[in-house]
């Protein structure tokens, strides 16, 4: 198997882009990371994406966004993950590469989620749960998390207030990202005053329905330097990807509270790159309810269980903390397009090991960790970069 690097990233901004349509976010994304890398073609197109079926009732996507950008003759083809859609588009584009199918292969991540009314979002987000016995029964997805956060305020005593430290973070950091949805910054104030959405969870606990794409040009390690010369920044190695499943459903787990195939896919990162936790410079990770921060801090080793919580600081995890996290807003404050998290994800870490992240830079940044969610812990996908 070849190792396999980054040379190029590109992204669109997040938000409610109701002026464009998915294809156009789709050619932002592709034609920045395609220019950052100085390529005019790939041998293939992989393109996370959850909802655009059911929202866009638009399929054979990842075809109409590689004819979109000029890209013809080649493979192309969407990944579904649920909200885990663009770690496991990456996934698959790096083991094209390292297999030797594929020279250079773009990943990308894309989804338009404004277009439609809440109540068919909503609808559409849910299609992440069992649909059997989950969403049949009336559970939205921000319900699913509000019963884990609930259970686990109960279980371990957590205050209602606890979480806050992590949305004010990424709010922190978001407001120095330019293609962040939210560029402000929030107080404990306002978290506290923020609108309830499904007990425990309010709208500071949340991140944002919303638009955007994100893509990155990969190609094997021992060709980098045939696309890099000149003035072109660099690489990043792709280090580790390891991906782990758990039930759909959260009832059906032996511990709701414990997010056991983010512990699967870390460990496994971690083995295949020959690091420990303590070795991490930063940790990109699935924020998408403050809750989900605290458990995957957790499942990766960064806390035990039940004090995850406690890190919602900034001595923990700030951009000089100990383990910054969500360094460019994350999912609460850059937002949260599902199916092209979590190439987000990566464009961002690849922006810090590039040491191209301006005012969010983690200073000597040489390991960072991405870690992407499908569901409510159901599909998890753990990749680590190297400078």
């Amino acid at each position: 198997m070849r190792s396999v690097s980054i040379i190029g990233v590109g992204q669109s901004p997040v938000g409610e882009l109701w002026d464009r349509s998915a294809r156009e976010i789709a050619y932002t994304a592709v034609s920045a990371a395609m220019s950052d890398a100085g390529i005019e073609t790939a041998d293939a197109l992989f393109v996370g994406n959850m909802l655009s079926g059911s929202l866009l009732d638009q399929e054979h996507l990842a075809t109409l966004v590689a004819g979109y950008c000029g890209l013809y003759g080649i493979e192309a083809a969407k990944v579904e993950a649920a909200c885990a859609s663009g770690a496991a588009a990456l996934r698959f584009g790096v083991m094209a590469v390292a297999s030797g199918f594929h020279d250079v292969v773009i990943v990308l991540g894309l989804e338009k989620m404004t277009d439609t009314v809440g109540k068919d979002t909503t609808a559409g987000l849910a299609t992440a749960s069992d649909a059997e016995y989950e969403a049949l029964h009336g559970v939205s997805f921000v319900g699913l998390n509000a019963l884990v956060m609930q259970r686990y305020m109960h279980e371990y005593d957590v205050p209602i207030d606890a979480f806050a430290g992590f949305s004010i973070n990424a709010h922190r950091n978001g407001a120095n990202n330019p293609y962040a949805m939210f560029q402000s910054p929030i107080s404990l104030k306002s978290y506290v005053n923020a609108p309830v959405i499904a007990t425990p969870i309010n709208m500071m606990d949340s991140s944002p329905v919303c638009d955007g794409a994100a893509a990155v040009v990969l190609v094997p390690t021992e060709r980098v330097r045939q696309f890099t010369t000149g003035h072109h920044w660099g690489s990043v190695r792709v280090l580790a990807g390891a991906s782990a499943n758990d039930t759909l459903a959260v009832h059906d787990r032996r511990d709701p509270l414990f997010l056991q195939a983010a512990q699967i896919s870390a460990e496994k990162a971690y083995a295949q790159a020959g690091i420990r936790p303590q070795d991490v410079d930063f940790f990109e990770l699935h924020d998408a309810f403050t809750i989900m921060s605290a458990l995957s801090l957790e499942a990766t080793g960064f806390a035990k269980r039940g004090e995850g919580w406690r890190m919602a600081h900034p001595e923990a995890i700030g951009i000089n903390g100990e383990l910054p996290i969500s360094t460019m807003g994350g999912l609460k404050s850059r937002g949260h397009p599902v199916g092209a998290t979590g190439v987000y994800q990566i464009v961002e870490a690849v922006l810090q090991l590039s040491e191209r992240a301006g005012a969010n830079q983690v200073r000597n940044a040489r390991l960072g960790m991405t870690q992407n969610i499908g569901g409510s812990g159901a599909t998890i996908i753990t990749h680590i970069l190297a400078a």
